[in-house]
């Protein structure tokens, strides 16, 4: 492993807003998000796959009364943004390094207010359709820990993908306000996204891919 690597890893261990295995918060935050960790009683926001938390900390700059979480397996890439977050003194931002299949382990029922879906990897293979993090097995997930008005925002610039996720949507049954567009910046959905472009956003951008995007409610 990279010297880098382990320098981040010792960096995370020592950082209060990652939380992570080994430390004790972890096995204990489940439900207590607000109190144990936030101290207050605001909204919390959720970034799947987070990468450097680039929605994460954007959002939080934006919304200091609103609380969010950047969850991510990769701590190297967590380390990015916990350490911008601490170093602007940005109390209401987290990072939790966990799988995202283990969400309900660390989040009760309607803790959750908001849920950011940004440039997740697009798993193309048929093989790997279960793996994808808009599939029905993690939409459930979703569910289960959203409140019951919660959003779910989703962007994308990989039109397989995307049109799969519309696809189940579109088959399940408990599914609201679903409204999509292929082409973001020349839609008037474009104000919901804040202009907050992560670095992926930029890249396929820049290349000449149309930036896809989507919101929807479930119906409890």
């Amino acid at each position: 492993m990279a010297r880098g690597k382990l320098a981040r890893f010792a960096a995370n261990a020592e950082r209060k807003n990652v939380i992570e295995p080994g430390k004790p918060i972890l096995e204990e935050i489940k439900g207590h998000w607000h109190q144990r960790y936030f101290e207050n009683e605001n909204d919390i926001t959720l970034e799947l796959a987070c990468g450097r938390g680039e929605y994460t900390i954007g959002l939080s700059r934006m919304f200091p009364e609103k609380n969010f979480i950047g969850i991510d397996l990769k701590g190297d890439r967590i380390w990015k943004g916990s350490g911008i977050a601490l170093e602007e003194g940005l109390d209401n931002v987290g990072f939790l390094r966990v799988h995202i299949l283990e969400l309900e382990k660390y989040f009760v029922p309607q803790e959750v207010a908001d849920i950011w879906i940004t440039f997740p990897d697009p798993r193309p293979r048929d093989r790997d359709e279960k793996r994808r993090i808009t599939h029905s097995r993690y939409l459930d997930i979703y569910k289960g820990i959203l409140k019951h008005d919660g959003n779910i925002f989703f962007k994308t610039d990989n039109t397989g993908l995307f049109e799969y996720t519309l696809e189940v949507l579109k088959e399940r049954k408990d599914i609201k306000d679903l409204v999509y567009t292929f082409d973001l910046y020349h839609s008037e959905l474009k104000e919901e996204c804040y202009d907050i472009r992560t670095r992926y956003e930029k890249k396929f951008s820049e290349e000449g891919h149309d930036i896809k995007y989507l919101r929807f409610k479930f119906i409890h």
